[in-house]
This record gives C-alpha cells, sequence and structure tokens, in this order.
C-alpha cells in the first residue's frame, strides 16, 4: 500500500503541513516499516548480547554484595543517563526531525549545514560537561547517591571522575546515531555498543584474577572510557562519507539550528524519562542496605532488554518517516494512524510476553546471566524482585515511546514534556514510599524496598501512556489496540509462563544455564503457537519463514 504525500520543495520547520502543492508518492508499505526495525532490533540484539556477556563477567568478579559493586553501578549512572538524554534527546527527537525534514524536501546543503552545526555545539558542550563534571564530582555524588558513606563514597567519587571524558565520547557517538538512522543506515549506528562491551569484557578477564576488586573497578572504567572512544570511531566513516562536504560549524542563527535548539528543552526532559525515573530510583536505592544499587542496576539492564528490542527498534525506524510526512492535516493524520496502529501492534506482542517472564520466570531469566563467581543464588531472588517490580510498567512505558515520536513528528515537544513531568515527579512520590516506608508498614525486610522502586516507577508510566494517548487522540484521531488484541496476548502468556514454571519445578535450579536453556524456549514456542492459533497476524508473520523453510 502506498500513501500519497506532498513534498514541499522548501521546507516548514511546523507542525502546519503545506498547502496546494502536488501529491507524490512515498512508499509506506508494512514490509518496509517492518524490515527497518528488524534492522535496528538486530543491531540493538547484538549489542545487548554482548552487554549481557559483560554484565555477566561483571557480575562474576564484583558480584552485587559489596562496596565495589554499589560504587560502580553508581559512578556510570551519571554518564548513561547524560548519554541517553543529549542522544535520544537532541538527536532523536530535536535533530533528526528536521534533519529528515531538510532531506525530505531536498535541501540536502541546508542538512548537511545543520548536521555541521550540531556536531559544533554538542562538541562544546562535551568539553563543558567533563570539566565540570571532574571538578564538581563530590557535590554530585550528593546526587547520585546521597545515602552513600565512608568508604563507598570516596571510591565512587574516584570512579565518576576517570568516567566523565567517556561521557562525552558517548555524545558524540549519539551524533552518528542520529546521522546514520536518518539516512536508514540503522544497523552500524546500533552495533556501534559492541565496541564497548568488547573492551571492558576483555579488561576484565585480563585483569579480574590479578589485581584486588577496588584496583579492578578502577581500571574498568578506564576500558569504559577507552570503548566509548571505539565506539565513535566506528561510526565516523561512514558518517563522513554521507556528509561529503562536512565541516564542524558553530552557526546557531540559521532557522534550522534554531528549530533543533528550541526543541531540546522540552525533549531533553519528555525523551529522557526513563532514564530520569531510573536515576531517581537509584538515588533512592542508595538508602537501602548495602547491595540496592547493584541489584538495581543489574535488574534495570535486563527489564531495558525488550524496551530496547522491541519498543525503540519500532520508534527509531519510524521516527524519520514519520517526520518526513508533509501534506494536509488530514493526509497527515491518516498517514500517521497508519503508521503507529502497526507499530502499536508489534510492539505490545512482543513486550507481553517479555513482561509475563520477567513476573514468572524471572528467576531463570537471572541466574542464566549471572549466577556465577561472586553472584549467588540469594543474589538471583533480590534481582527477581526488580525485575517482578519493573513488569508493572513494562507494557505502558514501551507504547509511550512510539506515541511521543508520533509528537515530536508533528513538531510538538510540550505536550510530551508535560506528561513527563507528571510522570517523574510521581515516580519520585511513589518510590520514595514504596522502598521506604512501606517495606516497615508491610513488616518486611527493607531491603525488598528495591522491588517497590520498579513497580512503581511502572505505575507512573501508565499514567504518562494513558495521557500521552489522549493527547494524540486529539490531534490526529484514535489509534487503539483493539481489548480483545490485548486479551489474547496477555491470557497466552500467562498459560506459556505457567507451563514454563511447571517445568522448571521439575528439572530444578541447580544448572541455571541447563534451566534457561530448557524452560526459556518451551514458553516462547509456546506463546507463538498458541498465538498463532487464535490468529495473531504478528505471530502468523514470525512463524511463516520458518515454516515455509521446513517445508522446504
Amino acid at each position: 500500500m502506498q500513501v500519497r504525500i506532498r513534498i514541499s520543495r522548501h521546507p516548514k520547520l511546523s507542525s502546519q503541513p503545506a498547502e496546494n502543492s502536488k501529491l507524490d508518492p512515498i512508499p509506506t508499505s508494512k514490509a518496509r516499516s517492518v524490515g527497518a526495525s528488524s534492522l535496528v532490533a538486530l543491531g540493538i540484539l547484538i549489542s545487548r548480547l554482548t552487554g549481557l556477556l559483560r554484565e555477566r563477567v561483571t557480575a562474576h568478579y564484583l558480584g552485587s554484595q559489596s562496596i565495589v559493586a554499589d560504587a560502580f553501578r553508581a559512578a556510570i549512572r551519571i554518564p548513561n543517563l547524560l548519554n541517553n538524554l543529549f542522544g535520544e534527546g537532541v538527536l532523536s527527537a530535536s535533530f533528526i526531525t528536521v534533519y529528515s525534514k531538510l532531506r525530505a524536501t531536498h535541501d540536502d546543503e541546508e542538512a548537511e549545514d545543520l548536521a555541521a552545526a550540531i556536531f559544533g555545539i554538542l562538541l562544546l558542550i562535551c568539553a563543558a560537561l567533563v570539566l565540570a563534571g571532574i571538578v564538581l564530582t563530590p557535590y554530585l555524588i550528593a546526587v547520585i547517591a546521597p545515602g552513600f558513606a565512608g568508604e563507598r563514597r570516596n571510591l565512587t567519587i574516584r570512579l565518576v571522575r576517570v568516567v566523565f571524558p567517556g561521557t562525552g565520547l558517548l555524545v558524540m557517538s549519539a551524533w552518528c546515531l542520529g546521522i546514520l538512522n536518518s539516512h536508514r543506515r540503522f544497523l552500524l549506528s546500533y552495533m556501534a555498543p559492541v565496541a564497548m562491551n568488547c573492551t571492558m569484557i576483555v579488561a576484565l578477564i585480563l585483569l579480574g584474577a590479578q589485581v584486588g576488586q577496588s584496583q579492578l573497578v578502577v581500571y574498568l572504567v578506564w576500558a569504559y572510557v577507552v570503548g566509548s572512544a571505539l565506539q565513535f570511531l566506528v561510526q565516523l566513516p561512514k558518517v563522513l562519507q554521507l556528509l561529503p562536504h562536512f565541516r564542524p560549524l558553530l552557526d546557531i542563527h540559521s532557522p534550522s539550528v534554531r528549530a533543533v535548539m528550541r526543541n531540546f528543552g522540552p525533549v531533553f526532559v519528555s525523551r529522557g524519562v526513563v532514564q530520569v525515573s531510573a536515576f531517581i530510583d537509584s538515588m533512592i536505592a542508595s538508602w537501602l542496605p548495602l547491595g540496592a544499587v547493584a541489584s538495581l542496576g543489574y535488574g534495570q539492564i535486563i527489564s531495558v532488554l525488550p524496551i530496547s528490542l522491541f519498543s525503540m527498534s519500532v520508534s527509531a525506524a519510524e521516527l524519520p518517516a514519520l517526520s518526513s510526512a508533509v501534506g494536509s492535516r488530514e493526509e497527515v493524520a491518516a498517514f500517521l494512524r497508519n503508521r503507529l496502529s502497526a507499530g502499536l501492534r508489534r510492539i505490545a506482542f512482543l513486550i507481553v510476553p517479555s513482561a509475563v517472564a520477567f513476573l514468572i520466570l524471572g528467576d531463570v531469566v537471572v541466574a542464566a546471566l549471572y549466577q556465577t563467581g561472586r553472584f549467588s543464588h540469594a543474589d538471583v531472588a533480590y534481582v527477581w524482585a526488580v525485575l517482578a517490580g519493573s513488569s508493572v510498567g513494562l507494557l505502558a512505558t514501551s507504547l509511550g515511546r512510539l506515541y511521543s515520536s508520533a509528537f515530536y513528528a508533528l513538531f510538538d515537544t510540550r505536550t510530551p514534556l508535560r506528561f513527563a513531568v507528571i510522570r517523574v515527579v510521581l515516580t519520585t512520590i511513589l518510590g520514595y514510599i514504596f522502598a521506604l516506608p512501606l517495606p516497615r508498614w508491610l513488616g518486611i525486610h527493607q531491603e525488598w524496598g528495591v522491588a517497590g522502586l520498579t513497580a512503581s516507577a511502572g505505575i507512573a508510566g501508565w499514567v504518562e501512556f494513558a495521557l500521552l494517548r489522549r493527547g494524540l487522540r486529539d490531534k490526529i484521531g484514535a489509534t487503539p489496540l483493539p481489548p480483545d488484541f490485548l486479551l489474547r496476548l496477555w491470557s497466552m502468556a500467562i498459560v506459556s509462563a505457567t507451563l514454563g514454571y511447571s517445568v522448571k519445578r521439575l528439572i530444578g535450579t541447580n544448572y541455571p544455564l541447563l534451566t534457561a536453556a530448557v524452560v526459556l524456549p518451551i514458553y516462547g514456542l509456546a506463546y507463538f503457537a498458541g498465538t498463532s492459533y487464535w490468529g495473531i497476524e504478528e505471530s502468523r508473520a514470525a512463524i511463516s519463514p520458518i515454516l515455509r523453510r521446513i517445508r522446504r
């Protein structure tokens, strides 16, 4: 199917479409959309798999119930936060929307000037961030981990000062990602983190048995900095091919640059709300018993995996296409509804079983990934609690990302900002209550407040999701997920997980990798078979190529 939308020769950097211009066809077939999101998912999958391997090696040498593990998790929290906010805020929403619109209207020279100007601005911002971060580290620790004291606080200060240069390099790497994604070169940009993961893995393996934990963690953050440089450098050659006349600029006066800068503030908050919420969770966790910060970090790495694979892949692939749409208001609305409806179904089909797996089979997942060396079976149960809490809002957070992309494509950054602020406020208030006083009220050990943190963030995520859906409905019309579709997904996921849980009880958990190798495929196969039998189109689309190959 093709949707006809107008292409104007001169970009209008606003949400108002051009009127009375000739319509040109732009392919918007589901196959093309799925293909783009599949490339993003493949790149993310490869980088996340190496990331999980990195975390397994980290857990082996650092464990979770230690000062060193807590300090490491807290130390990399700010660089990760700034990278995600700048990368996803400026580039995924502010920059890509304007840059893609310029390319769609064939203004390639202005697009290249915009890329050069954003590079120069980011370079200055990164230099300032690194310098300020190193100087102000002792004060930042009061924000990162206000509950840390003594040796744990001192070690965290030392580590943060090392990792800040890596932060600047990661922000510049995100600029590369923005260019590559706008040109639909998705695979390289999302595979680039493999360079960092491999650098850290090598450092741990070579030095893990040679030095003590306190010295090892310092070497590990230096490997983080080296890996950040490699992540930027592996993307740079391809970016320079796409920008043949590239020269860094400091132009802040062009309409395109002003459009990006004008959208920066609202998007910085709204697009990075997940990272802000996770950051707040880490702050509150610093008041919980030893190991809470590390366990929260281990759990969040797993919980963001389906969001990255299934939600980010669809949202990242759709954003340039959504941003390229110009035409009458009705044509743009119909175009967005068509893309969003298909994207929401694809996300829900894969996120629902992920949430159920975290709740019912989370111990199988955690043990397979982390139970080794200093990471014990008792640590598995603690991280499982984090995952169980994360399952509460996993679907809402995932669908909300795509709704936000639609707002940005319409050059509306204020509406998602307002809803993001509401979510952050709710996350803070509910997180504090669920993590600190609630365990005392229920008479359970304080350490289990870490599960309350992730559960409260999920509740706030559902509130934001409802607001985003209602706000977008007022702009382009309704894009709902059919209730019977969701009911079938949840029902089959629960039935399949119950089957997997029964198998786990039969074979035991003495050999975590073996248990996961048996239980998780059974769960996945049961879910796909059941949803296919019930006529879920997304399931049949995934299974059909496999069945055709078998028949051959």
